[in-house]
């Protein structure tokens, strides 16, 4: 995987590439910004269908609010890449990132209508969408053989973030009120806001350089294996929002679980998948290649997920949960590394934008269909579909990932 900026690349940091000991405060620093971004973005979630329930909405709008956050980001997301490749500049489209998600909770705060609900969530897929600035900036700091370790890095600091947002959001409303995850949503946008004002730039080599033609975008966007990890990202995120993200709760509920307890099923879930992504690919090095994770990783959830509608108790859920989230975890980072991999500098920022909008759309339309399926065979049908979802995508990495084949096509563009 090539994420990363070397000596001799088109965009580098103004004061180069840290490296060795000088590359930790830098990192650490842009990790605490990646944390503070997915906690501003995601200390509502939980309670969001609920809320906007609470506005007597309808099931339509409530679904409507839900599945605007994809579509934003099938809008926005290859613009926002292309934007920032063409610019050669990063930080501006970081700066984007927490202003929208501070935006968003403004949004909620706004009126006690449905309407402003969607405008909310709305403007927070605008900011979703500014992560893959975020993504190609944060691998920057590395190696180029090293970048599979960046993207680790990551989606540990996303997880966290979002576990901690999410396992905090039904208690302040329980204690505070609904408008509680809206108000420190947008404050700590805002305080995130100001201090990557510190964040330093990277630019062009010599301060400039040739603009990156559109037409030349386009050759990025055909290329065979960015295609393919798009569309097996996109069966991963269908799993995903059917799951934990989707109707896991739903199940935990007509299992007996209170509202109150269903942070732990999030826990079950969101812990495991935190560690995985740091140190799954560590812990399967030398007996796994890439496509063999993926295959383990769609597998193992498959299994998980068609065992959802068959556990007898919630306590037996979370354990699933913990075996669910760890397979996903092996997932994310290997398809967000080969998205770019072997992908030239100025084109990298477009190929992640290209490959974040099309993974958008499992984020929509899987919970959209498993709900169609669900009205016809129940709660069940909808996890039958996540389950079977699971199988194709590791038996299509077994197809697509031949490895040095896709390589050395990968490595001629640019």
């Amino acid at each position: 995987m090539s994420l990363s900026v070397e000596s001799k690349s088109p965009l580098q940091p103004s004061s180069g590439t840290p490296s060795g000991q000088n590359a930790g405060r830098p990192r650490l620093f842009f990790l605490f910004l990646v944390f503070w971004f997915w906690f501003s973005s995601y200390i509502y979630v939980p309670v969001l269908s609920p809320y906007v329930e609470h506005l007597g909405a309808s099931y339509f709008m409530v679904g409507m609010v839900i599945g605007v956050y994809g579509l934003m980001q099938i809008i926005f997301r290859m613009p926002i890449g292309i934007g920032s490749d063409y610019a050669g500049r990063r930080r501006p489209f970081i700066w984007l990132g927490f202003a929208a998600s501070g935006i968003s909770s403004l949004l909620f705060l706004a009126g006690a209508q449905p309407g402003w609900a969607l405008a909310g969530r709305a403007v927070s897929g605008i900011a979703a969408s500014a992560w893959v600035v975020y993504s190609v900036m944060f691998a920057g700091y590395f190696p180029k053989e090293d970048a599979g370790r960046a993207m680790g890095m990551l989606q540990f600091t996303t997880v966290i973030a979002q576990l901690t947002s999410m396992m905090l959001s039904g208690y302040l409303v329980e204690r505070w009120g609904w408008n509680t995850p809206f108000v420190i949503g947008a404050a700590s946008a805002a305080v995130a806001l100001l201090v990557s004002l510190r964040l330093p730039e990277q630019k062009r080599e010599g301060g400039g350089g040739a603009a990156i033609k559109l037409t030349d975008l386009a050759p990025v966007m055909r290329e065979p294996l960015l295609v393919k990890v798009s569309l097996l990202s996109v069966m991963a995120h269908c799993v995903l929002f059917i799951t934990m993200f989707g109707y896991t709760p739903n199940q935990a509920l007509n299992l007996g679980a209170s509202k109150g307890s269903l942070g732990w099923l999030t826990l079950s879930f969101m812990l495991p998948h935190a560690v995985s992504t740091l140190y799954g690919r560590r812990l399967f090095r030398g007996k796994l290649d890439d496509r063999g994770l993926l295959m383990l990783g769609f597998g193992g959830s498959a299994v998980f997920t068609l065992l959802i509608p068959a556990l007898p108790s919630y306590a037996a859920l979370c354990l699933t949960q913990i075996g669910n989230g760890f397979m996903q975890g092996l997932i994310f980072p290997l398809l967000l590394g080969k998205s770019v991999e072997g992908i030239h500098q100025d084109k990298r920022a477009t190929a992640m934008g290209f490959y974040q909008a099309v993974y958008a759309l499992g984020m929509s339309g899987g919970p959209f269909v498993a709900g169609w399926v669900s009205e016809i065979y129940g709660l069940r049908g909808g996890f039958w579909l996540g389950g079977a979802v699971a199988a194709c995508a590791s038996l299509l990495a077994y197809i697509w990932l031949s490895g040095k084949g896709e390589r050395s096509r990968l490595n001629e563009v640019g």
